[in-house]
């Protein structure tokens, strides 16, 4: 069965509805710690692997939305983490459009389509106004993680 929601993919706590990054660094570095927490994975590694990500093209997508990915080592299945930053970071969009909405996924470095095939719900999602007007009004984790697994259900019908 494939799921179309995003909870099966998103970590309960690394859901940040008000992340006060100063840079993209500083927003990459706190949802990875919060991925790795949650996932058990090293937090250190698993930055390094997104920055490095990061180096090779922006992961900016437009409208106010980036999503950082990349493998990591020690990961079984694809994990993600959401922020919504309180000052929009420059994630090199096409746009130039700096990103307030960050969808961070991390998956294992031997199973590419599972990683794919995450990165395409997110980006699905993430593309519909209405889901980015949501989580832009949204006050707590509790209603982001609500509208992400909502809204992709809505999605996948």
């Amino acid at each position: 069965m494939i799921m179309n929601e995003l909870s099966d993919l998103l970590a309960p706590d690394a859901i940040i509805a008000r992340l006060p990054a100063t840079s993209r660094r500083h927003a990459l570095q706190t949802m990875t710690d919060a991925l790795a927490k949650s996932a058990g994975i090293d937090a250190r590694a698993a930055f390094e692997a997104v920055l490095m990500r990061e180096r090779l093209s922006g992961t900016g997508m437009g409208d106010g939305v980036a999503i950082p990915h990349a493998p990591v080592a020690g990961i079984t299945r694809p994990i993600g983490a959401f922020a919504r930053l309180e000052t929009p970071q420059d994630f090199d969009a096409l746009d130039s459009r700096p990103a307030d909405l960050v969808f961070m996924l991390l998956a294992p470095p031997d199973r590419g389509g599972d990683h794919l095939k995450a990165l395409a719900r997110v980006s699905r999602l993430l593309r519909r106004p209405d889901v980015r007007d949501k989580l832009r009004a949204a006050r707590s984790a509790e209603e982001i993680a609500s509208l992400l697994a909502g809204a992709a259900r809505v999605d996948a019908a």
